[in-house]
This record gives structure tokens, C-alpha cells and sequence, in this order.
């Protein structure tokens, strides 16, 4: 497993993370499996484990914080908030109210004394950064929190919240969470050379782009029942779909390109984000022991660069191919009603 600083916190994590997002009643329930999962990641020189207290509303948390127990030290230990935890409208967000609760929360779930990496999970447009940046700080100061990062946060989002950090003596942000893939590559054309320029380092997300580059997914076939298509809202998942099209023409081309790289789609997927230099850790997202040993191999890859020119030539760099996969977007755009304010 090769190992590579987190930006210049001095903090070395293993090029593969563990995402814990499966991990509970979102996912997997078998606690016992899930725990499996967790030690087998560690086992293979992982370090890094990625949770957050909105999967499962907190059953992956405590999985993490229960098989991590005897090994705490030798884990960087990462979660997130924002999204709604219950009903009460003030249970989320990025408030300071909310994220000092939620910080309570998630280190009893986890039972752990602090946090390696706290982030937010989304911009919360409704939220003065300065706020945000201001109980972020606190933390950090009072101990139980080490470093702080956002996920999923646009370019100038990252730029606004440094230059707050700098004006009002906040801790600035370590580390940025946006999604990556050979499917999903808007994070070259900004977010990545903005977190280079600020010394971040860069955790991604999704490299498999929720299964599609597992080769799960064929335009003859109806989806397995246990895939994310019979798990998620039909609205954002539609084989249907423009973007749906646009990523099964490309698959048979991408399987083509593993072949002739000795590997299998998986392999290529994984080792074309790591290949990427503004790209700390890459986190993979296991339902089943199983997925995660197929994963596991891609530690070794290095992917040529012949091999990533024919990628480039079938998913163009800096470019996102379907719509729905764009994590984020500003009200003005989602919101009919703002679009012409």
C-alpha cells in the first residue's frame, strides 16, 4: 500500500480509504460482516476510514467506533456533517449550534476522544462561513478535533472559506472531499488545482460512480435487485436517461482499455483516480467483504501513460458525463424560481 501526505498537514494516509457509508441499515446489516470489512481494510494497510453521522443516522459510526476499538491509533479517523439528523430543523446544517452538537454526537457513536478529520458534507448556502469556520476552530482548539476539510464543496466555495480562515484567524480547511471518477472528472477543471494552490489535500469519492464502472450495468439487461438502481430514488438513477446512454456506449470501449492494461474495470477505475497527482487518498465504498477484495488489488496498479490518454480520449478530462451525477449545484440553478434573480 503506498502511503502519501494529506496536502502539508503532515498527515500521511494510505492511497485507499475505507467509505463507510454501506456500513448499517443503508447498505449492509450484517453487523458481523460489516466489522469484517473494517479489520480486512486494516489489515491491508488501509488507515484511513471515512464515515459520517448521516449514513445509517449513526449505525455506521458506531460499527466504525466498535471494530476500530484496541486500534484507534493506528486509524485517521474522518466524519461529516450537515444533513438532517431527525426531524428538529436545527439538526443539521452548518450551524454552531449544530456542528458542535453533532460533533458530540458523532464522538459518542464512535467512542473515540477526537476526530482525526471533521468535515462538512455540504455547502450550507444558508450559513456565514465565518460561523462555520469559527466553531470548526473551537474544536480544533478545545482537542477533539484534529483537522478540518469540506466534501463536495465548488471551487470558490474552497477559495471563500480560506480567505475567511486567513482574515478572522480561523483554522483554515486541510482537506476537500469532491467526487471523482472516469465518469465524473468536473474536479480537474477547478477544484483540484484550487486545492493544490492551497496546499489541501484531496479525498475522492465515488471512483466507481456508484457501480456504473463495475460493468454491472448493460444496455440489454434489466439491473440486479441488489444493485444502487433498486436502492435509490429512480429520479437521479434512470438507465433511460441521456447520461445513462452516454456511460453504457463508453463501458465496452473502457473494458477494452483494462484488458489490454492486464487489468479488469475495477482495477482501471480505482488506479485512474489514484493516478491523479492532486489526489491524496481514494475511497472506496464496499457493500460486501466481497467488493472490497475486488477493490483491493487496484493498491498495485499503475496505470501508464498510453492507458490514460485512451481514457482521456473516451471521457474527455474535466468533464462530467450525466447530469445527475453532479453533486452539487447553487440554488440559482436547482430552484426555477431563483434562476432569473
Amino acid at each position: 500500500m503506498e502511503y502519501r501526505y494529506l496536502g502539508r498537514s503532515g498527515v500521511q494516509v494510505s492511497a485507499l480509504s475505507l467509505g463507510a457509508m454501506s456500513l448499517g441499515s443503508m447498505g449492509n446489516t450484517d453487523a458481523d460482516e460489516c466489522t469484517a470489512i473494517v479489520h480486512r481494510a486494516l489489515d491491508a494497510g488501509i488507515n484511513m476510514i471515512d464515515t459520517a453521522d448521516v449514513y445509517s443516522q449513526g449505525q455506521s459510526e458506531e460499527i466504525v467506533g466498535a471494530a476500530i476499538a484496541g486500534r484507534r491509533d493506528d486509524v485517521v479517523l474522518a466524519t461529516k456533517f450537515y444533513n438532517p439528523m431527525g426531524r428538529d430543523r436545527n439538526r443539521c446544517g452548518a450551524s454552531r449550534r449544530w456542528i458542535i452538537q453533532a460533533c458530540e454526537d458523532s464522538l459518542r457513536r464512535l467512542k473515540v476522544e477526537h476526530i482525526d478529520l471533521y468535515q462538512i458534507h455540504r455547502l450550507d448556502e444558508n450559513t456565514d462561513l465565518d460561523e462555520t469556520l469559527s466553531a470548526f476552530s473551537d474544536l480544533v482548539r478545545s482537542g477533539k478535533v484534529r483537522m478540518i476539510g469540506s466534501s463536495t464543496f465548488p471551487a470558490e466555495a474552497v477559495v471563500e472559506a480560506q480567505w475567511v480562515a486567513e482574515r478572522r484567524g480561523h483554522v483554515p480547511l486541510h482537506t476537500e472531499q469532491p467526487p471523482y471518477s472516469i465518469f465524473v472528472r468536473g474536479a480537474e477543471r477547478d477544484v483540484f488545482p484550487t486545492a493544490q494552490r492551497y496546499g489541501m489535500g484531496t479525498l475522492v469519492w465515488s471512483p466507481l460512480n456508484g457501480g456504473w464502472l463495475t460493468g454491472k450495468y448493460r444496455p440489454d439487461e434489466d439491473p440486479a435487485a441488489d444493485s444502487r438502481f433498486a436502492r435509490v430514488p429512480r429520479g437521479a438513477w434512470r438507465m433511460d436517461s441521456p447520461g445513462a446512454r452516454r456511460k453504457l456506449e463508453a463501458l465496452d470501449n473502457l473494458e477494452k482499455v483494462a484488458s489490454d492494461a492486464g487489468t479488469d474495470l475495477i482495477g482501471l477505475s480505482i488506479a485512474f483516480a489514484m493516478a491523479h497527482p492532486a489526489v491524496s487518498s481514494v475511497i472506496l465504498g464496499p457493500r460486501t467483504l466481497d467488493q472490497l477484495e475486488s477493490q483491493l488489488p487496484a493498491a498495485e496498479i499503475v496505470l501508464s501513460e498510453d492507458v490514460l490518454d485512451r481514457i482521456d480520449e473516451i471521457a474527455s478530462p474535466g468533464t462530467t458525463i450525466s447530469r445527475g451525477d453532479l453533486a452539487f449545484e447553487p440554488r440559482s440553478i436547482r430552484h426555477k424560481q431563483l434562476r432569473r434573480r
